[in-house]
């Protein structure tokens, strides 16, 4: 049997002990409706009140600023298409974002453009990384929000937020990020950051699928999506995931306590395996080294080999890894994100992306490192008979 290594954590993570232990008790005797006003319900509002604050004290926010959500997706639709509709009254038409964004995002702006809005797609250079050129020329007084992914799932690249974000506030546009990746990877502080609206995401921190926040700041106009109840003031109507909160609140206080030590652990091995890859296949390539990247993310393309045959050798030697990001699994199409870079379809269609985190040890790179080259020849085989 093959030594299973998980290095897919860009995609999700295993839910920490810590988070399921303090989640039990909400599916037993915990089990009350936050909006009921007996003990049961006084009980579930109490816990769902601590979570809510313990969430914005990680972002230094106000408890009330903060939104629960079904996740990033959710948390990216709220947070473009809410304002949108609330200042386009105001002659703000136009949403900014740019080409390499989570399909969360992409979708969202085409939605807007569907309904009657202008969509403005910012420039990127080789990196991946906006440019301040595309920010200055498509960021003005018509814009009602602009929405930058702080941390790139597919690549890892770091985009200049709090530059964009100042820019955008200069015209008096909104500034929204996909702080998915970002949250735990990177300090954030809203009481500092130029960011009026933010989406973070519990399956990626250690918190289960299906529970994520979103930050709004006081004052902004928002455009509920869903009606039917008070519940979050009426911005996300609905009975609270009191039990998911609960985690979620308990994987982000774990996150901000380890940042530091574990980003630095996961830079190393993701430096160990980016070296030992380029020395044992020299033509491989490494997409965004030009720019600032998070610790846990390697994107590669090996020439010769397409993504689906090595992620198969990959996964048939037991090696957990993906082609992008996770929510365009099935996909054909070379990544939408490295052909905004530039990169040749070919090249885009050989690409894999190893993602470290909490279950990465010193001894899964070093068997990485071993195989990868006799799995690199056995996709070249295996794309050739394609």
């Amino acid at each position: 049997m093959p030594q299973h290594i998980y290095l897919d954590h860009a995609a999700t993570t295993p839910v920490r002990a810590e988070v399921l232990n303090a989640m039990t008790p909400f599916f037993g005797a915990r089990f009350g409706n936050p909006s009921s006003v007996h003990r049961w319900g006084r009980d579930a509002r109490t816990a769902l009140d601590e979570a809510r604050s313990r969430i914005a004290a990680c972002l230094r926010a106000k408890p009330d600023e903060i939104v629960f959500t079904s996740g990033g997706t959710e948390g990216d639709n709220l947070a473009i298409i809410g304002p949108w509709r609330t200042r386009r009254a105001l002659g703000r038409n136009a949403v900014v974002t740019s080409p390499t964004e989570h399909k969360a995002v992409l979708e969202v702006v085409h939605q807007v453009a569907r309904e009657g809005g202008d969509e403005r797609i910012l420039a990127v250079d080789g990196n991946g990384i906006v440019t301040t050129d595309a920010v200055a020329q498509m960021i003005d007084a018509q814009v009602a929000v602009c929405s930058v992914m702080w941390i790139n799932n597919e690549i890892g690249v770091v985009q200049d937020v709090p530059m964009i974000g100042a820019h955008a506030h200069g015209v008096g546009a909104l500034m929204h990020t996909d702080a998915v990746q970002a949250f735990g990877k990177l300090p954030i502080d809203m009481t500092t950051l130029p960011v009026d609206l933010l989406s973070i995401s519990g399956h990626k921190i250690g918190a289960p699928k299906g529970i994520g926040a979103m930050y709004i700041r006081r004052g902004t106009p928002f455009a509920p999506l869903f009606h039917g109840g008070s519940q979050d003031r009426g911005r996300r109507p609905g009975t609270e995931n009191v039990a998911f909160a609960v985690g979620l609140a308990v994987a982000a206080e774990l996150q901000l306590a380890e940042r530091e030590r574990e980003c630095a652990r996961l830079g190393s091995l993701r430096d160990a395996l980016q070296r030992a890859i380029l020395a044992r296949v020299p033509d491989a390539v490494v997409h965004g080294v030009g720019a600032t990247r998070a610790p846990h993310i390697l994107n590669i393309s090996v020439p010769g080999t397409d993504s689906e045959s090595l992620l198969m050798a990959l996964d048939l030697a037991g090696i957990a890894a993906s082609g992008g990001s996770a929510c365009q699994s099935g996909s054909v199409s070379p990544s939408h994100v490295l052909s905004a870079m530039g990169v040749s379809r070919s090249l885009a269609g050989a690409a894999v992306r190893l993602s470290v985190g909490a279950l990465s040890t010193d001894e899964d790179i070093s068997r990485v490192c071993e195989v990868f080259p006799a799995l690199v020849e056995k996709a070249r085989r295996l794309a050739g008979a394609a």
